[in-house]
């Protein structure tokens, strides 16, 4: 299992944004994974995560996918569905994969599970790579 690369600042993986969710990501078997606890400070209504911070963690989890096989690309397109309210205190097991390419696009899926492993919710995403000049600048400010 190996940790994907990671910005500092970034607001979901960044262990130096204070305000973030300091998520770890880690690759194994095609997939990239990562667990979070839904914290009482991102609710939506009393004891309801947000689903705002969900979407923001399919997003992440699935662009995560691409960047663990060195694939430098930006969010063009993101659908989530809900399937379950997530409780605040719940532990959430999130994946993210690559299904196609076509050409600079990237497709991906992600799934977000509850710690009784119901569904609670799921995305498809699309990411167009970068050309060589951003992606220098990406690289800069990524920790391996």
């Amino acid at each position: 299992m190996k940790e994907v690369a990671r910005y500092s600042g970034c607001f979901v993986c960044g262990q130096e944004n204070h305000v973030g969710l300091k998520a770890r990501f880690f690759y194994e078997g095609g997939k990239v994974s990562t667990e979070y606890t839904a914290e009482k400070r991102f609710e939506g209504y009393h004891g309801v995560f947000h689903g705002g911070i969900t979407a923001t963690l399919l997003d992440e989890v699935m662009i995560k996918a691409l960047l663990a096989r060195d694939i430098y690309a930006m969010t063009v397109e993101l659908t989530v569905r809900f399937h379950k309210p997530v409780s605040t205190g719940q532990r959430l097991s999130l994946t993210g994969s690559l299904d196609q390419q076509k050409g600079r696009l990237f497709m991906t899926t992600g799934e977000v599970t509850n710690d009784a492993g119901e569904l609670v919710a799921s995305a498809t995403g699309k990411y167009l790579e970068v050309r060589t000049e951003l992606k220098d600048k990406l690289l800069e400010s990524l920790e391996f």
